[in-house]
């Protein structure tokens, strides 16, 4: 059921993540088509938002810093698996693996290798921050208006 705490959780959360990939963007090597990057990291924020913080939203400040950095894992781990199964469909239509069993094994090794890529102290420093805020200010919100 919409509530506002839902509201505010997916929007914060899209802001965040959409803001984390303009961060994201310039770590890829030159030429790297992304496609619609952001768009669809932004989407697992919404998500994330919509369906981890915003049904916690009324349970305490306290619990509003751990919900918000439970949508911030969330987040990444849907986009960094998810853009990594993207990559390897993309490369296995190029042939480039031998099997589906190595097309998969390629998918975690793409998410540990992107997550690494992505493991700067400003990236990292700003989702912190940025899942705790969003945790504390959905609390605020949802304690406002429910």
């Amino acid at each position: 059921m919409p509530t506002m705490g839902r509201l505010v959780g997916a929007i914060l959360f899209a802001g965040l993540a959409w803001y984390t990939s303009l961060l994201i963007i310039p770590l890829f090597p030159v030429g790297t088509n992304l496609g619609l990057f952001q768009e669809v990291n932004t989407f697992f924020g919404l998500i994330a938002g919509w369906t981890v913080a915003g049904p916690r939203a009324g349970l305490g400040y306290v619990a509003a810093f751990s919900y918000g950095l439970t949508a911030l894992v969330a987040m990444v781990v849907m986009a960094l698996f998810f853009n990594s199964s993207v990559v390897m469909v993309e490369q296995s239509l190029r042939k480039r693996y031998d099997g589906p069993g190595e097309a998969v094994t390629d998918v975690f090794q793409m998410f540990v290798d992107h997550a690494i890529m992505m493991a700067t102290p400003e990236i990292i420093g700003r989702l912190l921050i940025g899942g705790i805020v969003g945790g504390l200010v959905t609390e605020f919100f949802g304690r406002r208006f429910s």
